[in-house]
């Protein structure tokens, strides 16, 4: 993609931003993607961002739905990523996606395989230490760690109701699963 048409991309991406409220929009392998944001889907984002927040170290903060480009064809907007506290006080719309340390998506029907396939492998390309994925349509967690150029080594999924305990550079981090939403009319699919 040339220069004059990432700047087209990304002009066009900011005006879906404005017309359509209510939607998370990213540019995925090339492609303008809007997500509905839906209420199961926020309250899980909450819930974590609570439970995280309390056990950052001070020098980390996280920061939600804004723009992190990877390449020309990627530019995602993760729902809750942690990154160093002082990028974050610049208070900016998109930051270099180096600087993310964590990183949380929370699924929704649009986005299962974003979400589980094109994510991890460009989280994980960049080094981004730990990747969740928190899945209101199955009712479980995924935790990826051990990053590489492919992919993720490592990989858990923990059905919601135990504690998710998770091995971080930011230090060991537990977050309670068995109140998070669990979308009753959504067929479990396999991960």
């Amino acid at each position: 993609m040339t220069v004059s048409g990432i700047d087209r991309l990304h002009a066009q991406l900011s005006r879906l931003e404005d017309m359509f409220p209510g939607y998370v929009t990213e540019i995925v392998e090339g492609s303008i993607v809007l997500n509905p944001v839906r209420p199961f889907h926020g309250k899980t984002i909450q819930q974590v961002w609570t439970l995280l927040g309390e056990q950052l170290p001070a020098e980390w903060a996280m920061v939600s739905d804004v723009a992190f480009p990877f390449d020309d064809a990627n530019e995602f907007c993760p729902d809750l990523a942690v990154i160093p506290a002082e990028a974050e006080a610049e208070n900016r719309s998109a930051y270099p996606c180096d600087l993310i340390e964590f990183v949380a998506e929370v699924v929704s029907p649009e986005s299962v395989r974003r979400d589980y396939e094109v994510k991890p492998r460009w989280y994980a390309s960049r080094g981004i230490a730990n990747y969740l994925i928190f899945d209101p349509l199955q009712g479980h967690a995924v935790t990826m760690w051990n990053p590489g150029p492919e992919g993720y080594r490592g990989r858990d999924t923990i059905p919601y109701g135990p504690d998710l305990i998770i091995d971080s550079p930011l230090g060991k981090l537990t977050l309670t699963t068995a109140r998070l939403p669990v979308d009753p009319k959504a067929r479990p699919r396999p991960c």
